[in-house]
Order: structure tokens, then C-alpha cells, then sequence
């Protein structure tokens, strides 16, 4: 077939915005990238696209991109994947995320064309870690943004579980890096620890939030390694490597087959504290090694 015989593959990346989670994905989709294109006796040309957020300018990209020609389209976070999957439908462009956290909620499933990766958080463990941390949590602050689609799912799976405790929280939201850091600052002194989910707009503003939460003791627990980097407390989930290596992978598999699977779950139980952060609060996480595969140490930086 057609698909068998190209010696040459033109893909796209598009990131949501440059944030450390979503480079990190980048980063590794093209190290498989160029690691498989002697295996498969191939060339690989890639682009890297920034949409900055914005979603016309997800929409300006997607339509170069179609406009060029390109075999497929990795979009990274879910509006990219959203706004991507929308452009290539009228071409039928192969539109491979990495990653999207909840696929159904985004509708992202059951599409012809549209596969992908997923690394929904595993929200349990997380407050799990958070209570074997501090048996005593009465109250957990619930930090989020109400335009965030991956975020509402998992903030809906930690009421849920607080409530089968008989623990408390306290709701928090922004849409902005200052307004999520107007809600920690009247957050502080009601709460014992916070969660935050997967959410880029938190993430975003993590730098400027965690000297805060750390000095009033509140160790934040959030969805991804990105944010204990920028110096949350801890986390657990996938490593953003495998997973972006896992995406390219299956790129190619779409690429030489013309096969969708609807898509690919990459769950994780890595569990990563900032070393610096955990001694600002003065606690111990011992504890945690006997919870996930491996707990990662790690120490604040500004990227």
C-alpha cells in the first residue's frame, strides 16, 4: 500500500504553551523521533508549533499546518489536541496527543482520525500520600482553574474520596497566575495541605505560589512533576519522558499502518519530593517509599 513504500514522514508537534511538562514531552517525542527514523530506514521532518495558550493562535497554526502538507500532528494538552483535532477533520490529518489527561471529557474519543496518550492522575494515591504525610489533615484546600477541562474530573475524585474520610476542603479557583496567587494568600491558615490537579494555569504560577505555602507550612500535593520542580511538595504520576516516547511510538504505528487505537493509558506510580521544599515545612516522607515504584528527589528550579 501507499503507506508502506513512504521513505519520508512530515510531523508536526503543536505545544499548548511552553511549560516544563509539555517540553519535556516535546523533548522526548523527538529524541524517539530521530532514534527510530534508521531503524525504520526512514527520514522525519518535525516542527515545533507553540500556540502561547491562545486558541486563535492554536487555530492559525492548525491551519498551516494543514496547508503544508504535514503526515501528522502531535498536539501536547488537551485545547491543542481539542483545537487540532477540529483543524484536521475536513483533510483527515492523523492527529496523535500527548498527552490529555481525560480523553472522554475532552471528546477526544471515537474519532476515525484522533489517537493518543493518556496520563490521567491518579488522585487516591496522591491524597493517600497526603494522609499518611499527616494523619491529623482536617482541611485540604482545593486549588484549580474552572477553565482547565482536565481539572474539573479530578477535583470532582478528591471530594469524593475526602468526603468517604470525613475530611474538609476549601475550593479555591483562578484563571489567572495572579488570581491563583490572590486564592493561595486566602488560603493560608485555613488549610492543613492543598491538591491541585494536572492544571497548566496553577503550574504556571507554582514559582510564585510555593515560597508562600511553604513558609505557612501547607505542603502542596499536585498532578504533575512540573510543579514540584517549581517547588510543590510532591507528587506521583508518569514519568513525562516515557511518556513522550510512547507518543512518537505510536505516531509511527499510525503512520505505517493507518490503524487508530482510541487511545493509549500510560498510569504511573513515581512519586518525586522537593528536598528544599520539604525542609522549608519541616516534615519527614519517609513514609512514601512504601507507596509508589520509586520516589524521586528533586530541588527547586526556575524552568
Amino acid at each position: 500500500s501507499e503507506m508502506c513504500i513512504r521513505d519520508s514522514y512530515k510531523v508536526a508537534i503543536v505545544r499548548q504553551l511552553d511549560h516544563a511538562s509539555m517540553n519535556e514531552i516535546r523533548d522526548a517525542i523527538i529524541a524517539q523521533l530521530d532514534a527510530r527514523e534508521a531503524e525504520l530506514s526512514v527520514t522525519i521532518d518535525y516542527e515545533d508549533f507553540n500556540g502561547n495558550n491562545d486558541p486563535s493562535t492554536l487555530s492559525q497554526i492548525g491551519a498551516q499546518i494543514i496547508a503544508d502538507g504535514y503526515d501528522v500532528i502531535i498536539p501536547i494538552g488537551t485545547t491543542a489536541a481539542q483545537q487540532m483535532a477540529a483543524t484536521a477533520e475536513p483533510t483527515q490529518t492523523p492527529v496523535v496527543y500527548g498527552t490529555v489527561s481525560y480523553p472522554e471529557v475532552a471528546k477526544l474519543t471515537g474519532i476515525p482520525y484522533v489517537t493518543g496518550t493518556s496520563d490521567a492522575l491518579n488522585v487516591e494515591l496522591l491524597l493517600d500520600m497526603m494522609l499518611a504525610q499527616n494523619p491529623g489533615t482536617q482541611t485540604v484546600g482545593l486549588l484549580y482553574s474552572t477553565s482547565e477541562v482536565n481539572s474539573a474530573p479530578a477535583i470532582e475524585d478528591a471530594k469524593a474520596y475526602l468526603d468517604s474520610k470525613g475530611i474538609g476542603y476549601l475550593e479555591k479557583t483562578g484563571n489567572t497566575s495572579d488570581e491563583i496567587i490572590a486564592a493561595v494568600s486566602s488560603m493560608t491558615g485555613q488549610v492543613d495541605a492543598v491538591f491541585t490537579p494536572t492544571d497548566n494555569v496553577v503550574q504556571a504560577a507554582e514559582l510564585a505560589i510555593a515560597p508562600t505555602l511553604a513558609e505557612a507550612g501547607i505542603p502542596h500535593y499536585a498532578g504533575a512533576d512540573s510543579f514540584v520542580r517549581n517547588g510543590a511538595f510532591a507528587t506521583c504520576g508518569v514519568n513525562y519522558t516515557d511518556l513522550g516516547t510512547q507518543t512518537a511510538d505510536l505516531a509511527l504505528q499510525v503512520l505505517q499502518t493507518g490503524e487508530f487505537p482510541d487511545f493509549i493509558t500510560v498510569s504511573g506510580d513515581i512519586i518525586t519530593v522537593n528536598t528544599d521544599t520539604a525542609k522549608t515545612l519541616g516534615i519527614d516522607y519517609s513514609m512514601f517509599s512504601d507507596m509508589g515504584s520509586q520516589v524521586v528527589e528533586v530541588q527547586t528550579t526556575q524552568d
